[in-house]
């Protein structure tokens, strides 16, 4: 998991990101990030809505996931972004951790977080 200093809190910084921020759209999820010059370090959101799957226990695998691969490149962020990956496939719970790293690591490259 990431840190606390790392996770949004509140809707409405998650909603400028929806507003105002760019994205990037993949197979399974989509990346909407906006960089945020206030900050000093990155702020994340995974959301995961119920259309994915009904079980909540699902779709917290879904989130703990992205966050175990974006952890992993949290020292390669370039500048202070506000990111949120929105999940539109199930198959993010159960495909192999590896196909997931290679997907959200292309899809942050060509954001240009990393």
């Amino acid at each position: 998991m990431i840190s606390k200093a790392h996770r949004f809190h509140g809707y409405g910084s998650l909603k400028f990101v929806y507003k105002h921020g760019r994205v990037v759209r993949g197979p399974m999820c989509a990346i909407k990030y906006h960089k945020n010059p206030k900050r000093t370090t990155y702020r994340l959101a995974v959301v995961v809505s119920k259309k994915v799957n009904k079980s909540a226990v699902v779709r917290n695998r879904i989130r703990r996931r992205v966050f175990e691969v974006v952890r992993h490149y949290e020292d390669r962020v370039k500048h202070p972004y506000d990111i949120a990956i929105m999940v539109y496939s199930e198959n993010v719970a159960t495909m192999p951790h590896e196909e997931l790293d290679t997907m959200l690591r292309t899809q942050l490259s060509q954001a240009g977080i990393i």
